[in-house]
């Protein structure tokens, strides 16, 4: 049994103490942004490939089609230093407040040299409140079934280094918070974004209540031959794979996971890096090569891509929340809002809430 001083609970005791689990109205879809989500400080965050407003114009895309009333959206909270401290060190906490390391995470070099309190405002902030979101997400599919973080999925940082744009470990913290205060004891990571999700590969390497199925380019980042060990189910993909191929993997993967693991909650990493010609889904060298390198799929395949997900969960009667994850071209944020769109047609999640129907929203 764990005493009062143990890590473990240490951990609980965060967990029941913060403020990211709150009540949140049926009038209120469980649709999770924050304009706070966006990245924008001098222009530097052009230096790297990643569309760093992505998340304000899914919103806007699906506002703008009378889909979601701006007004339904659900805000989060930040992630303070006591939640972060669930899953990392104070050690790891305290290297970002070093601008160079925060640098090399975003991978973008003139961030080195910003002071680190606008690097933490305008940089680390976003990434706060985007854990905050899929910690949320978590306690919200459980609600209502399903619930989408417009943001999260940092699937390359691991509680003692971050790594890819990844800063923060929202991945482990939210399924660690879903164990203390959902009572749950069985989480499925889906894991479909390009890069392997070497992250909550080695934080969860040695916990059976965590069942990760991965699908990924095999040829590409972070290469992380240790973590891939980890993985229940690896579906490594390669590159030039297309549409039809690729669908057909992640079939038989959903079936193999039907058939292996019974879980209480889905963690779903629904990257579009795996669209033809993103910039990063590819190897780096061969990034400005056409049609080398890089997976070839349709926006339509990854809208039928989610669509098979939520109906996994569906069928097996198990909540699931979505994470948008990777995806570096200005396209993406408008396959990510046609992919919700088409789970609300095919009626796999309810964008309506109890109040009214969704208008067109406003400016997002």
């Amino acid at each position: 049994m764990a005493t009062s001083s143990s890590p473990e609970s240490l951990r609980r005791t965060r967990i029941l103490s913060s403020k990211l689990y709150f009540d949140v109205p049926l009038s209120k879809v469980p649709v999770i942004y924050s304009s706070a989500y966006n990245i924008a400080f001098f222009g530097i965050e052009k230096l790297h490939p990643f569309d760093s407003s992505k998340w304000g114009r899914i919103c806007q895309f699906l506002a703008s089609e009378g889909v979601l009333d701006k007004k339904c959206i659900i805000e989060p909270e930040e992630a303070s230093k006591e939640d972060l401290l669930v899953v990392h060190p104070e050690k790891y906490l305290d290297s970002l407040q070093n601008s160079l390391t925060v640098a090399k995470i975003m991978e973008v070099p003139p961030v080195a040299m910003l002071p680190n309190c606008i690097v933490q405002r305008k940089a680390l902030y976003p990434f706060r409140k985007q854990v905050g979101g899929s910690v949320l997400a978590a306690k919200l599919a459980k609600e209502r079934g399903w619930a989408i973080n417009v943001g999260g999925g940092f699937h390359h940082c691991s509680a003692d280094k971050g790594g890819g744009f990844c800063a923060y470990a929202d991945i482990s913290i939210c399924i660690h918070f879903a164990f203390v205060q959902l009572k749950v004891s069985r989480v499925m990571i889906i894991d479909v974004d390009a890069h392997q999700g070497n992250g909550h590969e080695i934080d969860f390497a040695k916990d059976k209540r965590v069942y990760i199925l991965n699908v990924y380019n095999s040829e590409i980042y972070p290469g992380d031959y240790n973590a891939r060990r980890f993985n229940d189910q690896k579906v490594e993909v390669a590159s030039g794979t297309t549409t039809d191929v690729y669908l057909k993997k992640v079939d038989d993967a959903l079936e193999v996971a039907r058939r292996s693991f019974d879980p209480e909650l889905v963690v779903y990493n629904a990257g579009t890096d795996i669209l033809d010609g993103d910039p990063l889904g590819c190897l780096r060298f061969l990034a400005l090569v056409p049609k080398i390198g890089w997976l070839e799929i349709s926006p339509d395949g990854v809208i039928k891509r989610d669509e098979k997900v939520f109906a996994f969960a569906r069928e097996k009667g198990i909540s699931i929340l979505m994470l948008t994850s990777g995806g570096y071209m200005k396209s993406s944020a408008r396959v990510i809002a046609d992919s919700i769109i088409n789970l609300s047609r095919k009626q796999l999640i309810d964008m309506s809430g109890t109040q009214g129907t969704a208008g067109t929203g406003g400016q997002i």
